[in-house]
């Protein structure tokens, strides 16, 4: 009889998954809940159920396929939100991911998704997306105004471990910043509460330009700049799926956890790309079991999502700003280079780029919509201009 054993890299490479994915963006989401004013209850429930969410998903999807399929929230998406939320309700925010979610499953149903990522330029969905993280990586280095040691030295260990061990250059950081704010007594763990939080439903409130605002650039960020890679990431590993199963199945789980605050359930591609690594499992056909821990290690975050918020609250607002900054250095670099690497397309990335920077809005619809629109314009006309 056959004996089933799980090596412990196997273990170990679901768990550091999991560990960078939080470590990248938990920050993150945080500031986007708090600026719909969540109470730091709400906000662990959003923790919460984003962490079930993302465990059923990536345990349903990897055991069905029998292939390392690890879903993730989108990063980019937490990030544009940040802005995009400032201003609106709870109830509004929850429309906005009602919105959003329903556009991908459309999107997934229709096999809409290939076609659509056809039509927007690839240069300009970059551009878009490193405008809207730019006010990320400043006020990360910002944030060494006042406070110069913890952030500093948060910078300092991101360097070393990125020489050393790039996988784990975050959580390094994260580790030394907590390390230095715990040694300052910057810690303020007085009313923290960590034990485990329920979802808490909230009814939604929709508006026309809050979706054409918010809800539609964060379509595009999640289906262009998550779920997209995630898919290149798989079939770069050798995992060739049917994809709009996929993009249907992430997408209808977090248009059911909506009202719960999940904004997003994303295919992963950086995370990913650790449980299909051959240090995950020597064979390829038994990766799928590295994932499947994963999606183990995201239910136990999840329901300890109030832990994870009282970290985020107990800790100085300058370590989240440093974490944040220093996760998406890599997202914001790759960006720029693929919105800037055709010379042909070049001046309609950058007029996207500074226009979604800039904060601009119009008619109550937000600057990354408009930075879009003004790219794509400069786009067509230029391309029109060459081609006469």
């Amino acid at each position: 009889m056959r004996t089933f054993s799980l090596p412990l890299p196997t273990i170990l490479s679901g768990f550091v998954a999991v560990l960078v994915g939080y470590a990248s963006s938990a920050a993150i989401i945080w500031q986007a809940a708090m600026a719909v004013g969540a109470t730091t209850g709400q906000i662990a429930g959003w923790m919460t159920a984003l962490g079930i969410a993302m465990g059923v998903s990536t345990l349903a999807l990897s055991l069905w396929y029998r292939a390392p399929i690890l879903t993730a929230w989108s990063t980019p998406g937490a990030a544009l939100l940040v802005t995009g939320l400032q201003g609106l309700t709870i109830q509004e925010a929850i429309g906005v991911f009602i919105v959003a979610n329903a556009l991908i499953v459309l999107c997934g149903v229709t096999g809409l998704f290939a076609r659509l990522m056809q039509v927007i330029p690839h240069s300009l969905a970059s551009a878009m997306l490193a405008g809207i993280l730019l006010r990320f990586g400043l006020q990360a280095f910002n944030s060494m105004n006042s406070e110069l040691l913890l952030c500093g030295s948060m910078l300092l260990a991101w360097l070393v471990l990125k020489v050393l061990a790039p996988r784990y250059a975050v959580i390094a950081a994260m580790l030394v910043g907590i390390a230095i704010a715990l040694i300052k007594g910057v810690v303020v763990t007085k009313g923290v509460n960590i034990s485990p939080a329920m979802p808490e439903f909230i009814a939604p409130h929709f508006s026309l330009a809050h979706s054409i605002s918010i809800a539609l650039p964060l379509f595009l960020v999640t289906m262009a700049s998550q779920n997209a890679p995630g898919i290149a990431t798989m079939k770069a590993s050798g995992y060739s799926l049917p994809v709009s199963p996929l993009i249907v199945f992430t997408g209808l789980l977090a248009l059911l956890f909506s009202p719960f605050g999940v904004y997003s359930i994303c295919i992963a591609a950086i995370t990913a790309a650790i449980c299909q690594s051959p240090e995950a499992h020597p064979d390829a056909k038994r990766r799928w079991l590295a994932a499947a821990a994963a999606g183990v290690f995201y239910l136990l975050a999840g329901v300890f999502g109030g832990s994870v918020t009282g970290l985020m609250s107990a800790l100085p607002v300058s370590w989240i700003q440093m974490l944040a900054g220093l996760a998406l250095l890599g997202t914001i670099s790759g960006s720029l280079y693929q919105a800037l690497h055709h010379e042909t397309e070049r001046d309609a990335a950058i007029i996207t780029f500074l226009v979604t920077a800039s904060g601009l809005t119009l008619l109550g619809i937000g600057s990354a919509f408009w930075g879009l629109i003004a790219g794509g314009l400069c786009y067509t006309v230029l391309r029109l201009a060459r081609s006469t």
